[in-house]
């Protein structure tokens, strides 16, 4: 059991950074993307004897993507509830920034809220292959799909990012007007 372990967190603890954003962005708040990974680590190691080898960053992602799938389902009902976002309702920008780093700031939140409007399916696309660099191979083995599927879930998920990062932008202006 103990060099089952050894060998479980040698493998697979440099991906808990890509588990966490993952499962970020398929739940939408911090503590519960802790509790899916948590609880997709604890499911990967009682099936590591079923591990044959081959990119286990992948099989990760993949357990990590149906725990956080499992997650919603069973939370659905408090889905309507809205929880108190302390970065999002508390945060205070401070005025000593550059014009730059406001700027690029305004970037990420625009991508970020753009994101969020996205269809889950579409938004984990984007995440694994833009953010977590999985291949399109990867890509079809973490979700189950053909690498053609995958090849036109991106595209389509990447015009549908497009067409929201432009409403966002045009929404901001008729705000300002």
């Amino acid at each position: 059991m103990g060099e089952d372990r050894r060998q479980f967190e040698e493998m697979f603890l440099p991906f808990l950074d890509a588990a966490y954003n993952l499962a970020r962005w398929i739940v939408q708040h911090d503590q519960d993307a802790q509790d899916v990974v948590q609880e997709a680590y604890l499911r990967a190691f009682k099936g590591f004897h079923g591990f044959r080898g081959g990119n286990g960053r992948a099989w990760l992602l993949t357990i990590v993507r149906n725990t956080a799938y499992s997650w919603i389902n069973r939370h659905a009902a408090n889905e309507k509830c809205v929880p108190y976002d302390e970065e999002k309702h508390a945060q205070i920008i401070s005025f000593d920034q550059s014009a730059r780093e406001i700027v690029s700031e305004e970037r990420q939140e625009y991508l970020q809220n753009a994101l969020l409007r996205l269809p889950t399916e579409s938004r984990e696309v984007i995440l694994l292959y833009e953010l977590e660099g999985l291949s399109y191979k990867e890509l079809a083995v973490a979700l189950g799909v053909p690498v053609g599927t995958v090849m036109s879930r991106l595209s389509r998920a990447r015009r549908r990012l497009q067409q929201e990062l432009v409403y966002l932008r045009s929404a901001e202006a008729v705000n300002e007007l």
